[in-house]
């Protein structure tokens, strides 16, 4: 241990072993160990390529000197941070002149100077400011400089401090009241926004709201249009609170309101709701929306009797008939919902047409989703989904033509994209996948820029150092604030050369630009599949597929109900398909790439097996779990062609899963160099 510590300090320049030597302990010899191999790892990933005029011996020596310089840095930063938090401030700034190019010191600095905000330091406030502009770190002191000189009441301070691009509705709050405090009275015309929301705000907005009240201001239908969102939102104290504010007529419509969002049954007695105002409108959809969440076909029975002696306006009318039409084709009661559609022409809302459409489907009714296609929005039938399904509708049905369209036509335009439903229509056409790989140029001077953006460099350097959260955070915030779609790209390649993958596709996801495959595609842990191709003889287009939809490639992943990993395996079901192979196990193993990769992959086998090698059913059932798969396919007498079966799965979520693991498939064997079905002839010749 000793020789090998000796050996990495031998590495260090002059000025950087000095730091190794006052350490002096096995300890330290430890942390120097690994930041040593850590940091070789990255300078390794960072390192440009060879250029004619560099020589091996040249790049070998530049490549340690970085590596050296950086592995003292750390150490340094290390160091400071400890010197901090004991308050040792001489120890601390003796330490800072080795940290001048470290791209964390701004978060020393913060440090450093958050803990003398009470004194004022407005100065250095400034001049850090200036240093770090659009910034995390910046903003993150911004906030708490603000806050300070709210508490001090300099008023004029805190506007020439206050950013408006802050989202701090405290801050925005404050920023008025900064703005009264000044003479500046054109603030109170700001108030409305911050004090109508449906939640309670924070107690620094109350001088603010009650100088606005006192200014005449609140009217009320601005109180009432605040208790309805109160209500709405389940904030009843506040909702409680508003009303005592209103007149005494108001204030029984307020509590009428509440009652019935909390008791939705009142609804079910009419004669309670007889008064012809607009608060006794919202009370009543409020209550039939509720009610019909427990029983719609009651509820539609209802609306029969309050629609024929109320007085609603058109769009009240189409709400309540869009409410109701949907919870009865959740509940199963489509019949009931169409007789309510139909006899409301101008009701096409989209969402509640493509319910119909598919119910329609589901029962392989083409006339009808044919006649329930024609009532879909003109932009919704321009969407990749309705192009296709308006082809294969007419195609079925035998209609030779449709606005001057063939069902080929339909199927020819949808086919050029690269999507699900491009995929369904080239198989349609017999005709090769459009994938569309088209990486963007992006300049060496761009890519340098982005790089070495000091955000970037934050961000990469708590990446490498394991501190995902930090990292995200100042990852996203960096990006966030990129100037053009070149820069996202140039920073979502970065992240992608770096190996870290789940930021990388964000990045490009967020970039807008789709087409640059080999970023939104990785290929990483490449021997692992492998791997588990050999022991499972799964297709290994479709476990990289699988692991980019779960968790895109985060080895750390954690879902909300408690999945982990790459592919996202809950430890139950890791823990019993670990017994079945005969391995040990433990629930850490699913962060770790191998380990999850070979359990997830067992995992898959043993869907497809159940599954008679059905991907659409294997995909299904690793999202929604295979019970419930069972439960959807339907019995031998009224089986489903297989794009139906996928369209009607009652699952949002697993539908989209579904559809983006088998697109995802064809694009892994793009991006491997061969080819692969989009729907295999077995899947596609199998109805379910």
């Amino acid at each position: 241990m000793h020789s090998r510590c000796t050996y990495y300090s031998r590495s260090l320049p002059n000025r950087f072993r000095r730091v190794f030597n006052s350490l002096g302990s096995i300890t330290a010899c430890l942390v120097l160990s690994f930041f040593y191999v850590a940091s070789a790892q990255a300078a390794a990933k960072q390192e440009p390529r060879k250029t004619k005029s560099q020589t091996p011996a040249a790049n070998a020596q530049a490549a340690a000197s970085v590596t050296a310089a950086r592995k003292a840095e750390r150490i340094y930063y290390m160091e400071a941070q400890k010197a901090l938090d004991k308050k040792q401030f001489s120890r601390y700034r003796e330490l800072l002149p080795n940290l001048r190019n470290y791209p964390l010191l701004p978060y020393l600095e913060y440090q450093e100077l958050g803990d003398r905000l009470m004194g004022l330091p407005t100065k250095e406030v400034e001049q850090f400011f200036n240093r770090y502009p659009n910034s995390y770190v910046g903003e993150r002191l911004r906030h708490r400089w603000l806050r300070v000189l709210a508490i001090k009441e300099l008023w004029k301070e805190y506007l020439r401090f206050y950013d408006k691009d802050l989202t701090d509705p405290e801050l925005a709050c404050l920023n008025l009241r900064a703005k009264l405090a000044t003479g500046d009275k054109t603030a109170l015309k700001g108030v409305e926004s911050l004090w109508n929301v449906a939640k309670e705000q924070p107690a620094a907005c109350d001088p603010v709201f009650s100088e606005w009240k006192r200014a005449g201001y609140l009217t009320q239908q601005l109180m009432w249009d605040r208790h309805l969102k109160a209500v709405k939102a389940d904030a009843i104290s506040l909702a409680v609170n508003l009303a005592k504010e209103m007149t005494p007529e108001q204030q029984v419509q307020a509590v009428l309101y509440e009652n019935v969002a909390q008791n939705p049954r009142l609804i079910l007695q009419p004669e309670n709701f007889k008064e012809q105002t607009p608060e006794t409108r919202a009370t009543i959809a409020l209550g039939l929306e509720k009610y019909a969440e427990t029983d719609a076909e009651e509820t539609a029975t209802l609306w029969n009797i309050y629609a024929s002696r109320t007085d609603f306006t058109q769009d009240e009318r189409l709400n309540i008939t869009y409410t109701i039409a949907r919870q009865l084709l959740r509940q199963d009661h489509g019949k009931e919902a169409e007789k309510l559609v139909v006899a409301n022409p101008n009701l096409s809302r989209p969402d509640l047409m493509e319910a119909l459409i598919r119910e329609a489907l589901k029962q392989k009714d083409w006339e009808k989703a044919y006649r329930w296609i024609l009532r879909l929005p003109a932009d919704s039938k321009k969407t990749e989904r309705w192009t296709y399904w308006q082809g294969r509708i007419m195609e079925q049905l035998k209609i030779a033509e449709l606005e001057g369209k063939k069902p080929k036509d339909f199927y020819e335009n949808v086919a050029a994209t690269r999507s699900f439903y491009g995929f369904l229509a080239s198989d349609k056409l017999g005709i090769s996948y459009s994938l569309l790989d088209k990486p963007l140029t992006i300049s060496k001077e761009l890519m340098n820029k982005v790089e070495f953006d000091p955000g970037i460099q934050r961000a990469r350097e708590y990446f490498l150092l394991g501190n995902l959260p930090s990292a995200n955070r100042e990852w996203t915030y960096t990006t966030n604030h990129l100037p053009s779609t070149e820069e996202m790209v140039a920073a979502g390649r970065l992240a992608d050369r770096w190996g870290w993958y789940r930021q990388a596709i964000q990045t490009m996801q967020d970039s807008d630009y789709w087409d640059d495959l080999s970023v939104r595609f990785p290929i990483p842990y490449h021997e692992q599949v492998k791997a588990a191709v050999r022991e499972t003889s799964i297709d290994p287009h479709f476990i990289f597929a699988i692991a980019k939809q779960e968790s895109a490639f985060n080895t750390d992943a954690t879902s909300p109900v408690g999945a982990l990993g790459l592919m996202q395996l809950m430890p139950t079901t890791a823990k019993q398909t670990a017994k079945k192979a005969g391995l040990l196990f433990r629930p850490q193993d699913l962060l770790q790439a191998d380990k999850n990769i070979h359990l997830g992959s067992r995992y898959l086998d043993e869907l497809l097996g159940a599954f008679s090698g059905n991907r659409i059913l294997a995909s299904a059932a690793y999202n929604a779990g295979p019970g419930r798969v069972r439960q959807w396919l339907n019995s031998d007498d009224s089986k489903l062609p297989y794009d139906v079966w996928i369209e009607t799965i009652p699952y949002k979520e697993t539908r989209f899963y579904v559809q983006n693991v088998l697109s995802f498939a064809v694009i892994y064997a793009y991006r491997t160099g061969t080819r692969q079905p989009f729907i295999t002839p077995q899947e596609a010749a199998r109805e379910l």
